[in-house]
């Protein structure tokens, strides 16, 4: 399957949530703004975000909710 092609504007965004520890994913997934980018379904941010944190990492975990309240 063909990789998608991204502007340099995506790249860097989706670099940076390639950089993000599951903490702060986590962290960003239960505290971001209403119309986060990451989370805006008309970009391609949203699909790496979610693949990272759920595929990835697997979610959160208990500890990381917790320590989240």
């Amino acid at each position: 399957m063909n990789e998608p092609i991204y502007t340099e504007e995506e790249q860097a965004e989706i670099d940076k949530i390639n950089a993000m520890s599951h903490y702060d994913m986590c962290a960003l997934w239960r505290f971001a703004p209403v119309g986060h980018r990451y989370f805006d379904h008309t970009k391609p941010f949203h699909e790496v975000f979610r693949k990272r944190l759920f595929e990835k990492f697997g979610g959160f975990t208990p500890e990381i909710s917790k320590s989240l309240s």
